[in-house]
């Protein structure tokens, strides 16, 4: 307690301690006075032999152990003291680091929560997904799900996982959008049906409550029928954490189910969506019996047993899977079920493109965290070397190098945790700001929440700002001789050779810094403008789309298509103003929903790929949707009111599709009459027409096409709520502006049903922008990473070469008053800063080639080593330099040389 009190209370111990130095003095001058010494010489005598008091108080104070504590102490006041008067300088150092902090606070913001975050399973790293797959398959297909008896087979069989289960993202009544009934209506939530063992594959039991009962033979037992389990994020903003929620019926799509858990805070399952998460059991059936025929597939997930690698469980169940597929009849489903593969978890929800643009704009926002770091560091060498003097005065009172070096770095720790604390607020501000519209250019979903990994982050953020900044000015101070820093008449400022050159060093590193960090944002704005003048093969104006949450429960066994969508598509075509309307499962570029047609190619004869698949992207379409977007139609015709529920199914196909799998490549005609899947029993699908390219699910290449008419897919056609009761949009071509038309179709959609009223509504010309993605989110950064470093890189340079000037200020008198003219003087200073900018542009263009691959992914229409963007960043940055050292050249130049001279 003693200790404690010490270190709490300062003030008190010394006090303690001086009464208690006195205590001993008196007892000591008694015992003399008891001899027969006066008391004046009794006093003299006990304090010669105690000796000196300030030596020993320092001596005891120092074996308390915590006098570190007071030298910080006074040597932040000091520093802020010291800080005040230079508020010019303080508010310079802040704003600079404060720049740099924030771009890296905030990159490492985003990277944190998308690579670093720990995922919400104990061993996370045992957990794989096990998908069935061809020999000879693309290599762009990873694979697809498992039928029940292949999945159940390797979980009695295999001898390297713990666990092995299995889920079903469309869960019951198969749509891609479910409705759970709460206090406030309808909520929007991801749901997933999951086998009995799911949440014990991954370890985590629910919080409240239970999962669902292990099923000894789950296509017979009933014991998890209709229950569900809530997540945390479900339980809370659906219910407002009711926390009676456990056995109460709830609605989901219209159907009652007992809730029977509620799932810890921060647990999820596959992408990191902000939609709540909803669970039922698996319910098996008839179709899971069998191997040869339509059998559902699911998705699987496996735990393998301690030490077990991934590469040794992928062979022991590609053993057992050529052993399964033996009992396959058809020879097409043999081979599309030859083998498996297995990826971790944690790669399977990290998309590899995704990870290294966010590592590549984390080290952009490194570099520009380093340029501001340099850009301090030439601050403080020049106040250092304004301050030799002071310097000198305490190194001649005694203080040691140390004692000065932990004073200097005392003031940049103050300045460096104001601007982290700065930095953090801009930087979190504007995840505040973005967090909604990140989302719309990448595939995640971010907060401006904190924890422990980013608060760790920020203090070795800090701590590094702080001795990069100030370790080389304070050695280098405290390392100057005292003797000239104290004569009479010396310069009172001035820095040395090595001081000199580390300075323009600084400067130079900077400038290479810059130029990496503009040729990079270079080549985005490059890449944007290449996107924006690539021919999309369709018309973006004046359409308005309309994302539709499609309520499939409403219309369980029921006809969409006649029911709701081609009525509601009636009423939408007689608004006024509107002058096409159509819908869509996906409008082109949009990213609400992607279907791929693969089919075996040996039926289909031509120009087949040598895998022998056919693999296009599939989509179901209005006919009208040919007026809607202008498409331009190469061979053949495109659908018409013809194409009804009871004709000839048909399909169109685009160019790409025809180079790749017609007859003859060399006419596209050739395409037409070709035989697809079979949409009703075995009555084929025709291709009809071939559409010219056009930019539908990426804006850098064009993709093959498969298109169905909407009319023709109904209730007994292949794969009917995949295409109908997945996802559909609106897209409306109309003379009238948005925000008009849109209440419109929303009351019609409301009366269509009510889910519908909760539709988005964008614009094409806004699925275009959005399209370019990435490029336009990284191109938004590096133009405030460049544009920041540009600005600091340039203000260094004026600050050195204003200095510089200041230093010089009597040798350039001296150079005017022999004869030397004004122009002579200004060519002196700009040489020497040409000799600088000349040098970083060299360094940051042998730089900049370089690290062109890190936005490589990015770049479109671009190389990554382009010689223009090279030259202009290059150009853009002698100019720059030039411009900033014109002012101090002027300032040189146009010295007084009888004012500076008298001066002296």
């Amino acid at each position: 307690m003693r200790i404690w009190s010490r270190f709490l209370r300062p003030e008190r111990a010394k006090a303690d301690l001086d009464a208690e130095i006195e205590s001993h003095l008196a007892l000591a001058a008694a015992a003399k006075q008891d001899c027969g010494t006066p008391a004046d010489e009794a006093r003299r005598a006990a304090e010669r032999e105690f000796g000196n008091q300030a030596l020993v108080k320092d001596v005891v104070r120092r074996m308390w152990g915590w006098v570190w504590l007071e030298s910080l102490q006074r040597d932040v006041v000091y520093a802020l003291r010291q800080l005040r008067r230079s508020r010019g300088f303080s508010i310079t150092v802040i704003a600079t680091l404060a720049f740099g902090i924030s771009a890296a606070t905030g990159m490492f913001t985003v990277v944190d929560h998308v690579l670093l975050r720990p995922l919400p399973f104990p061993h996370p790293e045992r957990l794989v997904i096990i998908r069935e797959a061809s020999l000879h398959g693309p290599r762009d297909i990873t694979g697809h799900g498992a039928i029940y008896l292949d999945l159940q087979a390797w979980r009695e069989r295999n001898s390297t996982f713990e666990q092995i289960a299995y889920y079903s993202e469309n869960g019951p009544g198969g749509g891609r959008f479910n409705f759970l009934e709460g206090k406030g209506g309808s909520v929007s939530v991801r749901l997933a049906a999951v086998s009995p063992n799911f949440f014990s594959t991954l370890s985590v039991l629910p919080g409240l409550g239970h999962g669902f009962e292990p099923n000894p033979d789950p296509q017979s037992d009933g014991k998890n029928t209709n229950t569900l389990v809530l997540s945390d994020s479900a339980w809370r903003q659906i219910y407002g954490n009711d926390p009676e929620i456990l056995g109460k019926k709830v609605l989901l799509n219209g159907k009652s189910y007992a809730v029977v858990g509620v799932m810890p805070r921060g647990f999820t399952f596959g992408d990191r969506s902000d939609r709540p998460e909803v669970w039922t059991a698996l319910q098996l059936d008839d179709a899971d019996k069998i191997r040869n025929g339509p059998a559902r597939e699911y998705e699987v997930v496996g735990r393998l047993k301690p030490g077990v690698k991934a590469a040794t469980a992928e062979a022991d169940l590609k053993t057992l899977q050529t052993q399964l597929a033996k009992e396959y009849t058809d020879p097409d489903t043999r081979e599309r079920n030859a083998t498996v593969t297995l990826r971790k978890y944690l790669d399977w929800i990290t998309n590899a493109d995704l990870k290294n643009a966010l590592l590549a704009l984390l080290a952009a926002a490194g570099v520009l965290w380093l340029i501001a770091c340099v850009n301090v560091t030439n601050l403080f060498l020049v106040r250092a070397a304004g301050r030799q003097r002071e310097i000198a005065v305490r190194g001649a009172l005694g203080a040691s190098r140390a004692r000065i070096i932990q004073q200097l770095i005392a003031e940049a720790l103050v300045l460096s945790s104001a601007s982290s604390l700065l930095g953090t607020l801009l930087a979190f501000a504007a995840i505040k700001l973005f967090e909604k519209q990140i989302p719309a250019h990448l595939p995640i979903y971010i907060s401006g929440s904190t924890n422990g990994t980013i608060l760790l982050f920020l203090v070795a953020l800090t701590l590094l700002s702080t001795m990069f900044s100030s370790v080389w000015p304070s050695l280098l101070a405290v390392h100057r001789p005292i003797e000239p820093a104290l004569r009479q008449g010396s310069q009172q400022s001035g820095r040395s050779r090595s001081q000199h050159r580390i300075g323009s060093s600084l400067i130079v590193a900077e400038i290479a810094m810059s130029l990496t960090l503009l040729a990079a944002c270079g080549l985005l704005l490059r890449t944007i403008y290449a996107l924006r003048h690539v021919p999309l093969g369709f018309r973006t104006d004046h359409i308005v789309v309309a994302n539709l949450t499609i309520p499939t429960f409403r219309f369980a066994n029921r006809n969409l298509t006649s029911e709701l969508y081609l009525p509601l598509l009636e009423r939408v075509q007689h608004l006024p103003g509107v002058q096409a309307a159509t819908l869509m499962t996906e409008v082109p570029l949009g990213q609400t929903f992607n279907m791929r047609l693969t089919l075996q190619g040996k039926n289909f004869g031509g120009n087949r790929r040598q895998d022998g698949l056919i693999s296009s992207n599939f989509r179901a379409v209005g006919p009208e949707a040919q007026r809607v977007f202008g498409l331009n139609m190469l061979a053949g015709r495109y659908f018409n009111e013809q194409d009804t529920a009871g004709s000839q199914p048909v399909a169109v196909v685009n160019r790409a599709f025809a180079r790749l799998y017609a007859p003859d490549p060399q006419n596209l005609r050739s395409v037409l009459d070709m035989h697809l899947l079979n949409m009703r029993g075995n009555q084929p699908t025709i291709v009809v027409g071939v559409l010219d390219d056009a930019r539908q699910s990426s804006i850098t290449q064009s993709e093959p096409e498969t298109e169905v008419s909407i009319p023709q897919v109904t209730p007994d056609t292949t794969s009917y709520l995949a295409i109908e009761g997945s996802a559909m949009d609106l897209a409306v071509r109309t003379d009238r502006p948005a925000a008009t038309l849109t209440p419109e179709i929303r009351s019609l959609l409301r009366q269509a049903s009510p889910e519908l009223a909760n539709a988005v509504f964008t614009t094409m010309d806004q699925i275009v922008a959005e399209s370019y993605g990435s490029q336009t989110l990284a191109a938004h950064l590096l133009e405030f990473f460049g544009g920041t470093a540009l600005l600091l890189c340039v203000s260094g340079l004026y600050s050195l070469l204003a200095y510089v000037v200041t230093q010089r200020t009597r040798e350039i008198a001296l150079r005017v008053a022999v004869g030397a003219q004004r122009g002579q003087v200004l060519w002196l200073i700009l040489r020497q800063a040409g000799v600088l900018v000349v040098a970083g542009v060299l360094i940051g263009t042998i730089v900049a080639a370089a690290s062109g691959r890190l936005v490589q992914g990015f770049l479109y229409g671009v190389a990554d080593r382009d010689f223009l963007t090279l030259v202009i960043v290059a150009l853009l940055l002698l100019v720059s330099g030039a411009l900033a050292s014109y002012l101090p050249a002027r300032r040189a130049a146009n010295v007084n040389p009888v004012d500076a001279l008298r001066a002296e």
